[in-house]
């Protein structure tokens, strides 16, 4: 890993921005510097996130799809349904599905209420993999560490805004 800078490049930035750009609003340099430490923050995030789930063999996306199938009352969603719930495409839950399955953490059968559709359906393995891997996350806060508790509620409440005006769904 390479020593820190001993500047904030994202805020370094923001002021080479309004410098190249000086006849811009004021607010779009705070956007600029805000989108980007979001972006970093979502790399931060995911690294030590697959990182904390390597042992597991996961990646934070099949851990994700592990968990709404936990979730399930039956253990099975229909894989449309994984991505409605994950927001991807359909391509990605295949994707997923696919390597869970490899893993043996779930496999696929018909859907018996849609003879065209396939079920995911989790493993006991899998339940034993995403029970021990959210132990771990649950212990690494997910990452969050950095931040207390009113500050992790008002991010969630900010980023909220901003999934509900992408039209991910009704406030």
């Amino acid at each position: 890993m390479p020593s820190p800078l001993d500047f904030d490049p994202i805020d370094r930035a923001g002021d080479l921005w309004s410098e190249h750009w000086p006849n811009e609003e004021p607010g779009v340099y705070a956007s600029m510097r805000a989108v980007t430490s979001i972006m970093r923050a979502q790399q931060i995030l995911l690294a030590g996130l697959d990182a904390a789930l390597r042992p597991f063999n996961l990646t934070f996306s099949r851990y994700e799809a592990l968990v709404l199938l936990t979730f399930s009352s039956t253990g099975a969603l229909p894989l449309s349904k994984i991505g409605e719930r994950l927001q991807v495409h359909a391509t990605s839950v295949t994707n997923v599905v696919d390597r869970l399955e490899a893993a043996g953490l779930a496999q696929r059968e018909p859907n018996p209420r849609d003879g065209r559709g396939t079920l995911a359906v989790i493993t006991e393995q899998g339940r034993r993999v995403v029970d021990a891997a959210t132990r771990e996350l649950h212990r690494t806060d997910f990452g969050l560490q950095a931040l207390d508790r009113d500050e992790l509620q008002r991010l969630f409440t900010i980023l909220r805004r901003l999934r509900v005006d992408a039209g991910d769904f009704e406030d």
